[in-house]
């Protein structure tokens, strides 16, 4: 046990060894254009406004489990800030924006930027024209370490630690990298197609999204979920945070994607805002009208369904439209959600209603709706190209994740035991709490002057 233990720390020591003196490479990239002091500024703000996103998944997906496991589901999103950071320097950018290997478009040559190699302060003529090169490689890395943090809702209760974090390693190299490839390099194939994928509707959330619902069968359902057991949000304000923190952040996401202060990034950020608005009303006004309270969870959701829904299209389209791809995205992801409810499917948070339905939504619009290229605008090939690369990106993020689930269940178990399971995954993977132990210890007294424990599900940290 403790030789494994040790394995984690001894990656890092050799990966902080190679960074002092595996021979450096060269890069044959032409230079860009001049660097852009105001586009270098707001996609150093974007960058930002990217990574706090992580933070923000992890209040809201935190506030949504049971109480016993809040610290665990947040730490999920939270490393992989430290995992995909180290990883994308090593070799994840190469692999998604190096140059294609045998001309393909599928795959990056990881020698290009091996160990950020030739990523610095001059611009590239492929990448970023008018901002610094390791800005833009910065920028990606927050698109990575989102991703496989996505895909935590599904399973989240269940998993065991150590596999997950050998599965987002697994995931972001054979899953994510070759798919930023395909839609984001110059050369990758689907990029040549026409598919438009303004800030990762494709790459980021149909991934997480199908990669969610293999997770989800994988790893099974909860011992709560089989018993048909309610479980109670453990903390609705962190939901509500949470939601905020992802909207704020989504700007740089979305109009971060123009990779330039201009027009585009200007209506990217207009149509952002307006689709989110129309998917959280669109999802608690469906609710209301099928006879359920119009609750703060539904609101949260909604509008993280239209920011999903928006990404592929928040470049391409008017504002006028952004209000048509939030609600049907809504309607959509909150029908999906129903159904699922109904399954013996134990997605724990709905990754892949929302995700999953969300993003695939968003590329069908983007399709119809994207200026000058899309079906209004009298255009097939655009959306032919959308049609094919939806079924690809499917299979390929479904059929794919399934088989890395499987791998790395045969290298280190995926689902904690019962017992692990039943006492909660904040003590039995990290112990710790988000309960203060001298509350729990304190007694309380109930209406009639009698002392009685605390509520553990009401007693907050």
């Amino acid at each position: 046990m403790k030789r494994a233990a040790s394995f984690p720390f001894l990656v890092l020591v050799v990966l902080a060894a190679a960074a002092l003196f595996v021979p450096k490479g060269t890069s044959t990239a032409p230079a860009g254009e001049a660097i852009n002091s105001g586009d270098v500024a707001w996609m150093l703000t974007s960058s930002a406004l990217v990574l706090l996103m992580t933070p923000g998944l992890s209040f809201f997906y935190g506030g949504m489990v049971s109480l016993k496991n809040v610290v665990s589901t947040m730490l999920q999103s939270i490393v992989a800030l430290g995992v995909i950071s180290l990883l994308w320097v090593l070799v994840g950018f190469s692999l998604a924006f190096g140059d294609s290997m045998g001309g393909y478009g599928v795959l990056g040559d990881p020698r290009t930027f091996f160990l950020f190699d030739g990523v610095g302060e001059a611009t590239n003529g492929n990448l970023s024209k008018t901002v610094p090169l390791i800005i833009f490689a910065m920028f990606q890395l927050k698109f990575a370490i989102i991703t496989p943090a996505l895909i935590t809702g599904s399973f989240a209760e269940r998993v065991r630690f150590s596999a997950y974090l050998l599965f987002i390693v697994l995931f972001s190299l054979f899953i994510y990298v070759p798919l930023a490839h395909w839609t984001w390099h110059p050369e990758g194939f689907l990029n040549k197609w026409g598919v438009k994928d303004f800030a990762g509707g494709t790459v980021v959330h149909m991934s997480a999204g199908w990669a969610a619902l293999a997770g989800a069968i994988i790893l099974g359902r909860r011992k709560s979920h089989m018993s048909n057991a309610t479980m109670s949000p453990a903390n609705v304000p962190f939901v509500i945070l949470g939601t905020g923190m992802l909207w704020f952040g989504w700007f740089g996401f979305n109009a971060g994607s123009a990779l330039a202060a201009n027009g585009t990034a200007a209506m990217a950020f207009a149509t952002t805002n307006t689709a989110t608005a129309a998917a959280m009303l669109g999802w608690m006004f469906f609710d209301w009208m099928r006879g359920r309270k119009p609750s703060a969870l539904g609101a949260c959701i909604g509008a993280v369904v239209g920011l999903v829904a928006i990404t592929p299209a928040a470049g391409f389209v008017s504002v006028r439209e952004s209000i048509v791809i939030g609600l049907v995205a809504s309607v959509a992801s909150n029908l999906a959600a129903h159904w699922k409810s109904k399954s013996t499917l134990d997605d724990t948070l709905d990754v892949f209603p929302c995700h999953g339905i969300g993003g695939m939504v968003g590329m069908v619009m983007t399709g119809i709706f994207a200026a000058g290229v899309g079906l209004t605008s009298g255009e097939k090939k655009t959306f032919l190209a959308h049609m094919a690369a939806l079924v690809i990106v499917s299979v390929f993020s479904f059929v794919g994740s399934f088989i890395l689930f499987k791998i790395t269940d045969l290298i280190i178990p995926l689902r904690v035991t019962d017992e692990q399971e039943l006492a909660g995954l904040d003590q039995s993977q990290h112990g710790e709490s988000a309960i203060a132990a001298e509350l729990l210890l304190a007694p309380s007294t109930n209406g009639n002057g009698v002392h009685a424990p605390h509520d553990k599900e009401l007693v907050m940290a």
